[in-house]
């Protein structure tokens, strides 16, 4: 069965060809085809798709891949490709969730220290995993674990 997050690329793929965005098709294409790949690679665990968490994790991976790339083409004095990664950020960060930031990032952190009892840095672990536990996909690995570690060690 698919899931709804694959469909929907699907869907943007279909539009994007009819609108002639090449490089929104493009960009597509690469994620259907990593899509793919994963898919493939959990047959063996008896899995014939995978689920939307797992394509969030591969969408991040991806955006991730590409901010390297983007920095490495500008130190390179090549804001020609910068420019064609950043778009494909855009592009591939258009089907990702919205992540919880901000405030309501700190609020959840703070609940989450308060629910595990959590006091010290050690104890981080326990918190991530009330945290993914309760809001998922909408978590930015990164920016949470640093808040995380900033409130356990003040």
């Amino acid at each position: 069965m698919a899931s709804e997050l694959r469909e929907k690329i699907q869907e943007g793929l279909k539009t994007a060809m009819r609108a002639h965005e090449a490089l929104r098709v493009s960009t597509l294409r690469m994620m259907i085809a990593r899509l793919k790949e994963l898919d493939i690679a959990s047959r063996p665990k008896g899995v014939a798709y995978v689920p939307d968490e797992e394509i969030v994790v591969m969408l991040r991976s991806m955006v991730k891949s590409r901010r390297e790339s983007e920095a490495l083409y500008r130190r390179g004095n090549r804001p020609d490709l910068a420019d064609k990664e950043n778009e494909e950020i855009t592009i591939i960060e258009s089907f990702l969730p919205q992540t919880l930031g901000g405030a309501a990032l700190e609020s959840a952190i703070v609940v989450a220290i308060h629910e595990t009892g959590a006091t010290s840095v050690k104890d981080m672990g326990k918190v991530m995993a009330v945290l993914k536990a309760s809001h998922g996909s909408a978590l930015d690995m990164a920016a949470t674990s640093a808040m995380i570690k900033v409130k356990l060690a003040s």
